[in-house]
């Protein structure tokens, strides 16, 4: 399983309201770059489940665009700012093995959903544009788009 954090919008305004912020020319490059380095690291998706907000929406179609993947990419409401993350581990739960589902959102529901996924208290808030890969109940690695090894979470 993988969780990524939406990369890199532009700010909300009184014209532009947080749900409708888009990615910047650099959170757009970020995207694609996190799905091309994720390639290597055995990110083959069964399922893409992303938030409905803009900015993770067009995360997940670039990012999976650079992972090479053509599947589906469902909309979950529970991944927005304001969603619960136990129903998203809920859903999860009964996929954990042999899937490997990759979800995109926002800070903190992800660190909150990784809590619930490793019984971690201490799991990690992801940056923007950032992967973690979850194995077995626990933490393998967080991974951003610049870096170029993903880095061991003890």
């Amino acid at each position: 399983m993988f969780l990524v954090r939406s990369a890199d919008a532009v700010a909300a305004s009184p014209q532009l309201l947080d749900p409708d912020r888009y990615l910047t020319a650099a959170g757009r490059a970020a995207a694609r770059g996190l799905g091309e380095r994720l390639r290597w690291y055995d990110c083959v998706p069964t399922a893409v489940w992303t938030s409905p907000l803009i900015r993770a929406a067009q995360t997940a179609e670039l990012m999976m665009a650079g992972l090479g993947w053509s599947g589906v990419i469902e909309a979950v409401s529970d991944l927005a700012t304001d969603g619960d993350p136990r129903r998203v581990e809920a859903h999860l739960r009964p996929l954990r093995r042999p899937a490997a589902v990759v979800v995109i959102g926002h800070e903190p529901g992800l660190s909150a959903l990784g809590v619930l996924l490793t019984g971690r208290d201490d799991f990690p808030a992801l940056h923007r544009g950032e992967a973690a890969r979850i194995d077995g109940g626990a933490i393998r690695w967080v991974f951003g788009a610049g870096d170029e090894v993903p880095r061991p979470v003890r």
